[in-house]
């Protein structure tokens, strides 16, 4: 059951998932790892719900990061083939739930077929606002530090214009507040390049749960949790999303 109406800032506005454990969700069921994949995208589907119910503005999720490309080829090629068939059997339903949907990352690498599935995700779904989701698709947090650098570089920006709020601005999710609460399941306790410039001034939840297993009761904990998180921010006030637009 959806948790009962909270006080204010008790409810993290921008939640970030590193999704791990599918993988060994398959494994310990003799399956391929595919199996697992398929089975986490279903969870998927029903976390964003889950979340957009419990009053969660942002969901930002990792579902593919700049290292899995060195995966065995066939899993890779299985997770690409997942993405299009996860477009086209679900982007309806999801536009019609009121979910933004966006991809960050670098799209330069992928195939012109999936960038299109992308395109068509991000122009169907643009005017919704019941919960932005955002993809981390061929995403690392390093990545997004350089690029954004690079477009100071281009711009011809002096090195003194080139601050914190600039580089914000100029981030893969400048459109959104930065993480307010950061999950990772599957047991492993690190970050994995994941969000690294927004997630500053993030609580961390970790759980041993693997993510096709995760489900309401995990959320629920975690949101209980949070809540229970007396948050500081080194003094300053948490940044507003430098964009709403685009």
């Amino acid at each position: 059951m959806p948790v009962s109406p909270a006080e204010p800032g008790t409810v993290p506005r921008h939640v970030a998932i590193v999704m791990d454990g599918n993988g060994r969700w398959a494994n310990k069921r003799f399956m391929p790892r595919f199996f697992g994949h398929e089975q986490g995208m279903e969870t998927l589907l029903r976390v964003i719900d889950a979340f957009a119910e419990r009053g969660v503005e942002y969901l930002t999720v990792f579902a593919f990061s700049s290292e899995n490309w060195k995966r065995p080829e066939d899993e890779v090629s299985g997770i690409m083939g997942l993405v299009l068939v996860g477009v086209s059997k679900y982007l309806r339903k999801l536009a019609a739930e009121g979910v933004r949907i966006r991809v960050v990352g670098d799209r330069s690498t992928v195939s012109p077929k999936l960038r299109a599935a992308w395109d068509e995700a991000e122009r169907l779904t643009a005017g919704n606002t019941r919960i932005h989701l955002s993809v981390a698709f061929n995403y690392g947090g390093r990545w997004d530090i350089v690029q954004a650098c690079r477009r100071a570089v281009a711009a011809g920006l002096r090195p003194e214009e080139v601050d914190e709020a600039w580089l914000s601005r100029n981030m893969a999710l400048s459109f959104a507040p930065d993480p307010d609460l950061f999950i990772r399941t599957g047991g492993e306790m690190r970050v994995s390049n994941f969000v690294l410039w927004q997630s500053a001034y993030a609580e961390f939840f970790f759980t041993e749960c693997l993510w096709p297993d995760f489900g309401e009761a995990e959320i629920d904990a975690a949101l209980r949790a949070f809540a229970q998180r007396e948050r500081r921010f080194g003094g300053l006030q948490p940044a507003a999303p430098a964009s709403q637009g685009g």
